[in-house]
C-alpha cells in the first residue's frame, strides 16, 4: 500500500519485508544516495536498515512486545478525495496491548452533507473552531511517527489520509499498514466483520458511538487485542503479523447469524 511516489517496485518492497534487498537492486531504483533515500523514507514513517549486507524494513526485526501500533479512524464528508475531506481524525498508540497515547480532533470544514451529519452527528457548526486540515494532519503525522498504521478496512483510511497529506503539501505516508478486519477474519469466528456487529457480538467497547472517530478507534483497539489473543500462530515480529493478516486462511463463518437467533429466541419467550 506504499504510495506511487515510492521509487521501489512491488517485488523489492516485498523483499524489504522478508529476505532482504541487495544493495545493487536498491541503487538501481533510486535517484538519490542510499543515505538520503533512507532519511526520506524515515521522515515518511518507515525505517530501512542494513543487516548482513541486505536492506530490510526494521519491522522485520521488531518483536511483537516491542512493537508500536497506531490505531486510526477518520470521518469524512464524502468518499472521494478530490471532492471531499476529513472532518474528524482520531488515533491511539498501543504497545504491548496497552494504550500509551491518544490523538483526537475535529477538522474545520465549510460543508457537510446532511446524510453525513445524520450518520456521524457532526455538523458544520461543530467544526467552526476546529483546526484547518493541514494543521491536523501535521500534528497527526508527528503523533503517528513510524508506528504501524492499523485501521478497520485499512485501505480507505490509509489512502485517504495519505492523499490528504499530499493535497495540502505534505509528504505522503510510508508507514507499514495493518488491517484489523483482515486480521479478525483469520482469528475470530463471526457472521459479519463490521465494527458495529463485532462490538455487539464481543462487547469490545462498552460505550460505543458508531461513526465517531475515537469511539470506532476504541472498538478497533478491543478487536485488535482480541485478535492477538486468539492468534495461535508463532509471530516473531511485526512483518510476521502483517503476513499472517494477509496470507493465513480465513476462518469459516457461521451459516446463520447467532445474534439474530439469540434475539429471536428472546422474542419467542416474551
Amino acid at each position: 500500500m506504499l504510495n506511487k511516489s515510492f521509487p521501489l517496485d512491488a517485488k523489492s518492497i516485498s523483499r524489504l519485508a522478508t529476505r532482504g534487498l541487495p544493495l545493487e537492486i536498491l541503487k538501481s531504483q533510486i535517484d538519490e544516495s542510499i543515505d538520503v533515500f533512507i532519511e526520506i523514507s524515515k521522515a515518511q514513517g518507515i525505517n530501512i536498515i542494513k543487516r548482513q549486507g541486505y536492506f530490510f524494513f526494521d519491522t522485520k526485526y521488531i518483536k511483537m512486545k516491542d512493537a508500536e501500533f497506531c490505531i486510526v479512524d477518520i470521518e469524512t464528508n464524502g468518499s472521494k478525495i478530490d471532492k471531499h475531506q476529513i472532518i474528524e481524525l482520531a488515533a491511539v498508540k498501543v504497545k504491548d496491548g496497552k494504550i500509551t497515547d491518544r490523538f483526537d480532533s475535529l477538522v474545520f470544514v465549510k460543508e457537510i452533507n446532511p446524510i453525513i451529519s445524520e450518520l456521524t452527528g457532526i455538523k458544520v457548526e461543530d467544526t467552526v473552531d476546529a483546526p484547518e486540515l493541514k494543521t491536523v494532519l501535521m500534528e497527526f503525522k508527528l503523533f503517528l511517527g513510524d508506528a504501524v498504521f492499523v485501521a478497520h478496512d485499512v485501505k480507505f483510511d490509509y489512502v485517504f489520509i495519505s492523499a490528504s497529506m499530499q493535497k495540502v503539501g505534505l509528504e505522503s505516508l510510508l508507514n507499514r499498514p495493518l488491517c484489523s478486519l483482515a486480521l479478525a477474519e483469520r482469528t475470530i469466528v463471526s457472521y459479519r466483520y463490521g465494527l458495529a456487529y463485532l462490538n455487539d457480538m464481543f462487547a469490545l467497547n462498552p460505550n460505543p458511538t458508531h461513526h465517531r472517530a475515537m469511539s470506532d478507534v476504541l472498538t478497533t483497539y478491543g478487536l485488535f487485542n482480541l485478535s492477538l489473543k486468539n492468534c495461535n500462530e508463532s509471530l516473531n515480529n511485526i512483518e510476521d503479523l502483517i503476513k499472517f493478516s494477509k496470507k493465513a486462511p480465513r476462518l469459516k463463518r457461521p451459516k446463520f447469524d447467532p445474534l439474530y437467533i439469540e434475539e429471536s429466541l428472546k422474542e419467542s419467550t416474551l
